[in-house]
């Protein structure tokens, strides 16, 4: 049986993996007293900020396993006692990361206002959506990859994730049952079946896309691909939709 950790260390090619226990602080060496005291100039939400989109880069590059807390801090300027101060360890910081952009898929989803648009109008705006996500957060994909590799655990401890994700399923029945109110979509669409088709497809391309382009030499990222792509899988959903179909 290959353990989640050697999984991901043979898919990301990680370094070695450093203790996620109990936060252990450091000895203070002089240049991390300087790093501290640039910390401190700044706001506390702003170095919040700062050690999140640092922690994102380097969980996104080497997954939770490589992922070192020492790193971060060298992306950020600070010193790993903050790191410790605002997020507890290296555990809880990575399931910060996760829930941040599990988040941000989230939010822009509300952002779009499905709920006071016309069902057929705001399912496409939503796949749209969701494909111009994916394909702008690179970080994302790679992170649910490495979180499925080890079984879903940190998703599965956080009840921010689940009830954020949640909220999707919830928008996606109202839309469902408006859009077959008005006769606009056919009944008996279950709405988990729908999000996996939609998001399935939009991950895909994005989580393999290296291997596409080194078997097929079709780069995922160029514009006319990407364009091709998008409105494919439009036509897809809404002809699933299709009443009669």
């Amino acid at each position: 049986m290959i353990l989640p950790e050697r999984a991901e260390a043979r898919v990301l090619a990680l370094n070695e993996p450093e203790s996620s226990g109990s936060a252990v602080y450091p000895k203070t060496s002089p240049d991390a007293s300087a790093a501290d005291t640039v910390v401190r100039k700044r706001a506390p939400e702003e170095t919040r900020r700062a050690i999140l989109d640092a922690a994102i880069a380097e969980f996104s590059e080497k997954g939770f396993s490589g992922g070192r807390v020492d790193d971060i801090a060298a992306r950020t300027r600070t010193t790993k006692r903050m790191i410790y101060y605002y997020f507890g360890g290296k555990q809880e910081l990575y399931a910060a990361v996760l829930e941040e952009l599990y988040g941000g898929m989230r939010d822009a989803e509300q952002a779009l206002g499905p709920e006071v648009l016309p069902p057929e109008e705001a399912m496409v705006r939503l796949v749209e959506l969701t494909f111009d996500h994916h394909a702008a957060h690179p970080e994302f994909v790679r992170l649910v990859s490495v979180e499925n590799i080890h079984e879903g655990r940190q998703v599965a401890a956080s009840p921010t994730i689940r009830a954020r994700n949640a909220a999707v399923i919830g928008l996606m029945t109202r839309l469902l049952q408006r859009g077959e109110q008005e006769g606009r979509f056919r009944p008996g669409v279950d709405p988990l079946d729908l999000h996996m088709l939609i998001s399935s497809f939009c991950f895909y391309r994005v989580s393999n896309r290296y291997t596409l382009r080194a078997i097929y030499g079709q780069d995922n990222a160029a514009s006319e691909v990407h364009a091709t792509h998008r409105r494919m899988i439009v036509d897809a959903v809404m002809r699933y939709l299709r009443p009669g179909a």
